[in-house]
């Protein structure tokens, strides 16, 4: 699949990969703070922003795809920065291609499965619920992105997080409003995007080839301290960094920060 793809700045390329509800776009403030080091490739990943739709939607065709932009661009190596669900598939991707990483930076997302206990139901009934809310917007009421968000604001309250999801629309002439984001798909294959790298680990495969940091929040339970264990069992050598008054959204929340540590880690 061909993904749409935004460059920014010179130099060693950096690959960046939005989360789940992302795009390229929402990394714009950190690419530009990089690109004076790297040359920054912000990716829309399928069924996101401007990258084609398609009813397959898990890490291995996430991957795939990234091999396809990676030789497309003719980049034999590259740094690849993946955010949540985006961390995933650069780490499905490391694991495949490990020849192709000369540095993985995972923020705030864990190797491990998201469908083993309590806490990882509730993230699966909120992304059902996001999604239901999302496609439950009745577009012929709709003349501006304040009728969209009063629509959502029932079901999701917390006003920050609609106005991200807001940025996935786009107005068509001729058509009006419509979600860029494949709602169809994301909620078909929640269980997909909750999978981890067991299959790696039952392997015995071990990821030394390349560096290794995890950045996480520390109001974000999105990586704990037992999933540290399986960490440090795939990536021997990982460095683990901690944002203070961050949650998992640790790159909006905390941006001097978090591309002080990605610069620190790409100047090393």
């Amino acid at each position: 699949m061909k993904l749409y793809v935004q460059r920014l700045g010179k130099g060693y390329p950096v690959i960046i990969l939005h989360g789940l509800y992302g795009s390229g776009d929402n990394w714009l403030t950190i690419a530009k703070n990089l690109s004076g080091i790297c040359e920054v490739f912000l990716v829309d990943q399928r069924n996101h922003g401007r990258s084609p739709h398609s009813d397959q939607h898990n890490y291995q065709v996430l991957a795939t795809d990234l091999l396809e932009m990676m030789d497309d661009h003719d980049l034999s190596k590259a740094v690849i920065l993946g955010h949540s669900m985006g961390g995933k598939a650069a780490m499905w991707f490391a694991a495949q291609n490990p020849s192709r990483i000369s540095r993985l930076i995972i923020a705030d997302i864990s190797p491990r499965s998201y469908l083993d206990n309590t806490l990882d139901t509730s993230h699966s009934v909120f992304h059902v619920k996001v999604l239901e809310s999302m496609l439950s917007v009745d577009f012929s009421k709709v003349t501006g992105l304040g009728d969209m968000d009063r629509q959502l604001e029932n079901q999701l309250p917390d006003k920050q997080f609609r106005q991200f999801l807001l940025k996935n629309i786009e107005k068509r002439a001729g058509s009006g409003y419509v979600w860029r984001l494949n709602l169809e798909a994301l909620l078909g294959n929640l269980d997909n995007l909750s999978a981890g790298l067991e299959s790696f680990l039952a392997e015995g495969r071990v990821f030394d080839q390349f560096p290794v940091l995890f950045i996480r929040g520390e109001n974000s339970d999105f990586i704990r301290e037992p999933d540290l264990v399986m960490i440090r069992k795939l990536y021997p050598n990982a460095q683990i960094v901690t944002i203070k008054n961050a949650g998992h959204w640790l790159h909006a929340e905390q941006p001097a920060v978090f591309v002080s540590i990605i610069k620190k880690q790409l100047l090393s």
